[in-house]
């Protein structure tokens, strides 16, 4: 029983040691994109070991009805495709802030605009491809789930898919 173990133990190590690559030490950079308006984020990636890194990511979102802020911070599994190809999943979680304007009809002839403002967490997952040039450069494109916590009135408890295009300078 002891030699299965040893065996198991030696077979998982090979494994998880032959499929690291290197990835950035650092990374900076832009990510654009959202699912139900425009925002773009300022990113900052971290490796920490071979094959996975922190990720951080601060920007703002605008919206038909809103404005706001976002700060996410991701840990990523990062696994190499072919060549420069990596793709990557990860989880994490978040803060936002905003400002949501909306409008209640009274009848025909009354209309009334309310601005709320709100702050909650945000749980996230994360999926993506990106490629790495031979020179300093890191293109991605991602898809981030996310589930916000916060008021009831504001439409903030549910599910989100952001979708996200990287630009990253590596170093």
């Amino acid at each position: 029983m002891k030699n299965i173990f040893l065996v198991a133990g030696a077979l998982l190590g090979f494994v998880t040691f032959s499929s690291a690559q290197n990835i950035s030490d650092n990374a900076i950079g832009l990510r654009l994109g959202d699912s139900d308006g425009f925002g773009a984020e300022i990113s900052y990636q971290r490796a920490i070991f071979d094959s996975n890194r922190l990720e951080v990511d601060f920007g703002w979102r605008d919206g038909k009805n809103f404005d706001g802020i976002k700060l996410i911070g991701l840990y990523q599994w990062v696994w190499n495709i072919e060549g420069g190809f990596n793709w990557y999943a990860g989880a994490g979680a978040g803060f936002a802030a905003l400002k949501h304007d909306r409008t209640r009809y009274y009848g025909p002839f009354l209309t009334v605009v309310e601005e709320n403002k709100d702050a909650f967490f945000i749980a996230a997952g994360n999926v993506g491809i990106e490629y790495n040039f031979d020179f300093p450069l890191q293109l991605s494109l991602d898809l981030r789930p996310e589930l916000g916590f916060g008021d009831d009135d504001l439409d903030n408890n549910d599910l989100d898919f952001d979708i996200g295009l990287g630009v990253r300078y590596k170093f």
